[in-house]
């Protein structure tokens, strides 16, 4: 079992930045943690993934160079720094764990293939 719980959301203007927390307890440490973010009438929308063996990164084109995961083991936090924010990035960021080993990059950005989810945060970034 894992407990996601997400902090750091709010309101900010395009170019502007934040930092999004996600606190986690659980028995054992998951495989893979990601962020996801929604719209509404969307589907969920991955972001950015880690996996905690290696800590290797991955991101979706629309967020490369912008956004950077990273996790910090001793405090079970998981992070989003969210950098030269646009409008197109609004919406209700998630975080999510997996025990499962994602063997296809597609699978990564798959919501179907992560278990555990958060309750989410708003962001929204104003033009």
């Amino acid at each position: 079992q894992v407990q996601l719980v997400e902090s750091g959301g709010g309101s900010v203007q395009a170019g502007g930045s934040l930092r999004l927390s996600c606190g986690s307890t659980y028995d054992s440490p998951p495989v893979i943690m990601a962020w996801f973010r929604q719209v509404p009438g969307q589907e969920r929308e991955g972001v950015a993934a880690i996996y905690l063996d290696n800590y290797s990164t991955h991101y979706v084109d629309s967020v490369k160079g912008r956004f950077s995961i990273s996790r910090d083991s001793a405090r079970n936090l998981l992070y989003l720094q969210m950098n030269s924010l646009t409008p197109e990035d609004t919406g209700v960021y998630y975080c999510a764990a997996d025990y499962r080993i994602l063997t296809s990059y597609g699978h990564l950005w798959d919501a179907r293939r992560y278990t555990y989810w958060g309750q989410g945060t708003q962001v929204t970034v104003s033009s």
